[in-house]
């Protein structure tokens, strides 16, 4: 399966678009799984921006802290099932924070892939639901159906990321880390078989600011006063995770990070 990082405006749109197809064939994935919470303007998702990431080839769209920048998410909230939020919402949140789907044609047919979306809570608003006792109960619940579980872990902190994967290793099959924006070199297996990555970067420009023009970022720290925070342009790069895992087991096999140049 490929994991793309947080898609960033319309640049990381268009990069998923080009370069999506490529990899695809280039590494024969079955399954794909994009975060896509600063798709909109580099600030939440909206319907049309999720129809063109899933039109782009991407199989399961997660989510994160901006998940209500854009008041029209309400409709991919309610009707959308291939869209998650992070699931330690409290209960009679809209949406849905995990989910079973098949791994499909035209690509493979193999049976169901479990994906799950949490966030964390160290540095990071809003203040959700223990995350890790959440994630525990819910794996318990999908490894009665698929042994192939995948996580989108969106959270601020790197001991945090750390240690919800450590927690869940020999029970999901991966554990990727999101929002920081900066792709770490730590892709690894744990002894349980799990593959894990802290940070799998994003898709967008990287001649910026975690994919924002540099100017205003910097006049923000020289001045502290507000600033328009516009998505930059250049350097456009897709960057994730591409995790191999054992069908009969769940268990993982390699995980390689990729960063493609548009």
């Amino acid at each position: 399966m490929l994991f793309i990082g947080d898609i960033v405006g319309q640049p990381g749109r268009g990069a998923v678009k080009a370069l999506l197809p490529a990899l695809l064939r280039r590494h024969a994935v079955d399954f794909v799984v994009a975060n896509g919470e600063n798709s909109a303007g580099g600030s939440g998702i909206t319907p049309k921006t999720a129809d063109e990431i899933f039109s782009a080839g991407v199989d399961v769209i997660t989510s994160g802290d901006h998940l209500w920048d854009q008041k029209e998410v309400m409709d991919l909230l309610a009707n959308e099932r291939r869209f998650l939020r992070p699931m330690n919402y409290s209960p009679g949140v809209p949406g849905r924070g995990s989910g079973l789907f098949e791994l499909r044609s035209p690509r493979t047919k193999r049976g169901q892939i479990g994906v799950m979306n949490l966030q964390g809570r160290t540095y990071i608003n809003p203040p959700l639901e223990n995350p890790f006792v959440l994630a525990l109960e819910e794996v318990k619940q999908l490894r009665q159906k698929t042994k192939i579980i995948f996580v989108d872990f969106h959270a601020e902190a790197t001991s945090e990321k750390i240690a919800f994967g450590r927690m869940l290793d020999g029970q999901v099959s991966a554990v990727a880390g999101t929002h920081t924006h900066v792709q770490t070199a730590d892709e690894q297996i744990f002894p349980g078989g799990t593959a894990y990555l802290t940070d799998v970067g994003f898709t967008g420009p990287h001649d910026s600011v975690l994919g924002r023009e540099t100017e205003p970022v910097v006049r923000r720290f020289l001045t502290s006063m507000p600033q328009r925070f516009e998505v930059a342009g250049g350097g456009v790069r897709l960057q994730g995770a591409l995790i191999e895992i054992d069908e009969s087991t769940g268990k993982a096999l390699n995980i390689q990070r990729i960063s493609e140049a548009l």
